[in-house]
C-alpha cells in the first residue's frame, strides 16, 4: 500500500490564485483602523449601540484622512492578492459627502490594481427625512445600493419599519438601475426572519438576479424545513449570499431555544441547494471588530472549519468566482 501526502491549504490557495485571486465581497473600509484609547471601551457594546459609536470620528475626520484609512485597507488586500473588493460606506448626516469624495479619490488611485465597488450604508436608517435625503443623493454615486433594514426595526425605533426600508431600497435601485446589497439576519436568532422578507420584496419588485444578502446567520437557528424552503427561494430569485465568518463568531450566549448550530451562515447546506455564496471580511480594526486584520485566509478558514466544509473546489469558488458574481463583476 502506498500513499502520497498532500497539502490541502496549498492546493486551495493555488486554485484561488488560478481564479485571479481573492474577492472580498463585503467590508467597511471608510471606518477601518479607527480604534484608539477613547473608543476601545465601546467595542464590547451590542450591535445596535455600535451603529452610532463611529459618529465622533465621522464628524471630525477629513476627506484626506478617510482616503488614508481606505488606502491602508486596500494595500492590505493587495498584499494578499485580492482582485476585487466591495465596501459599504456610511452615507448620512454626520459624515455627509466626505466618504463619497474619498471613495472617488481612492477609485482613481487604485483603478489599475483592484476592482473596487462602493455600496452606500444607511447606518441611520431611512425613516428620518434628513437621513433619507443623504441616502438618495448618494445613490447616483455608489456602484451598488446598500441596505440595513434592522436599523428601522423594533430594536432601534420602537416600530417595525423594515419592510418600508426595503421598499425604499428597491425603488432607489430600480430608479438608478443598480444592484442591491442588504444586511439580513445578523443576530443568530430564530425570531429573526429578514432573509424571508428580503426574498418577498425581491419578488414583489421583480428584481431577481440583482440582489445579494449579507450574513443570513439567523437561518441556522431555524428548523430544517424552514431553512430548506428559504434556500429554494434564494435560488429561485437568484439571490447571492455573502458570508463573513469571523464577524459573527462572537454571537452572544442566550436562553433562546433553537436547533443545535453555530453562528455561521449555513453555507454547507446552501451550496448543495444551489445557493451561490461569497466571502467577506466585514469590519476591519474598528469599533465593531477591533482585532480583525482583514485576512482573507482567516475568513475562509473560519468558514471551512466551522462548517466542516472541505470541498476545495467549492471553497475556491466562494473565495473568487462567487465573490465577483456578488459584486456584479463580469
Amino acid at each position: 500500500m502506498s500513499w502520497q501526502q498532500i497539502n490541502p491549504k496549498q492546493i486551495l490557495l493555488q486554485k484561488i490564485a488560478d481564479n485571479g485571486g481573492w474577492v472580498n465581497a463585503h467590508t467597511h473600509i471608510d471606518r477601518s483602523y479607527i480604534i484608539n484609547d477613547a473608543n476601545y471601551s465601546k467595542t464590547a457594546d451590542p450591535l445596535h449601540l455600535k451603529w452610532d459609536h463611529p459618529d465622533d470620528f465621522k464628524a471630525k475626520v477629513s476627506v484626506e484622512d478617510i482616503v488614508n484609512h481606505m488606502s491602508q485597507v486596500i494595500e492590505n488586500q493587495l498584499a494578499q492578492g485580492v482582485q476585487a473588493l466591495g465596501s459599504f460606506i456610511d452615507c448620512d448626516s454626520v459624515v455627509k459627502d466626505k466618504n463619497l469624495r474619498a471613495a472617488d479619490i481612492v477609485k482613481t488611485k487604485y483603478k489599475d490594481q483592484i476592482d473596487l465597488k462602493f455600496i452606500h450604508q444607511p447606518i441611520k436608517g431611512l425613516m428620518d427625512k434628513t437621513e433619507l435625503k443623504w441616502f438618495l443623493e448618494a445613490a447616483s454615486f455608489v456602484d451598488i445600493i446598500g441596505g440595513l433594514p434592522e436599523r428601522d426595526s423594533l430594536l432601534k425605533i420602537g416600530v417595525d419599519r423594515k419592510a418600508d426600508h426595503l421598499d425604499i431600497l428597491f425603488d432607489t435601485a430600480k430608479k438608478h438601475k443598480k444592484p442591491l446589497h442588504v444586511h439580513v439576519d445578523q443576530l443568530n436568532d430564530p425570531n429573526q426572519r429578514d432573509t424571508e422578507l428580503l426574498i418577498q420584496k425581491t419578488r414583489e419588485h421583480d428584481y431577481a438576479g440583482k440582489v445579494a444578502a449579507i450574513h443570513c446567520i439567523s437561518l441556522a437557528a431555524q428548523d430544517k424545513k424552514y431553512r430548506e424552503s428559504i434556500y429554494k427561494q434564494l435560488v429561485e430569485q437568484d439571490i447571492i449570499v455573502i458570508a463573513c465568518p469571523s464577524a459573527w463568531i462572537d454571537s452572544r450566549r442566550n436562553e433562546i431555544s433553537a436547533p443545535s448550530h453555530n453562528s455561521l451562515t449555513p453555507v454547507e447546506e446552501m451550496l448543495p441547494a444551489g445557493v451561490k455564496v461569497a466571502l467577506g471580511t466585514d469590519d476591519i480594526a474598528d469599533i465593531y471588530k477591533p482585532f480583525s486584520d482583514g485576512d482573507m485566509w482567516t475568513e475562509l478558514r473560519f468558514l471551512l472549519e466551522g462548517l466542516h466544509l472541505y470541498d476545495i473546489d467549492a471553497l475556491a469558488k466562494i473565495a473568487t468566482i462567487h465573490g465577483k458574481s456578488a459584486l456584479f463583476i463580469k
